[in-house]
């Protein structure tokens, strides 16, 4: 499990980032990615990508209580 907790940790870390650039610069890193659309344009695969990385904070927060 705890490889599922870093990958997940690490994943979430990406839409983090992502969520930064959006706020920073207006800028969709994952939809240009997905094939250069604009912002707030989305295809299958960034659809796919948008899911696991909210699976990725869901799975993130089993790694909290073992922080302590």
């Amino acid at each position: 499990m705890e490889v599922v907790q870093i990958a997940a940790i690490v994943l979430a870390a990406v839409g983090a980032l992502n969520w930064g650039l959006v706020a920073i610069a207006k800028f969709d890193l994952v939809a240009f990615i997905a094939g250069g659309m604009g912002f707030g344009e989305f295809n299958a695969f960034s659809r796919i990508v948008y899911l696991l990385v909210a699976v990725a904070g869901v799975v993130s927060l089993t790694a909290i209580p073992e922080l302590r």
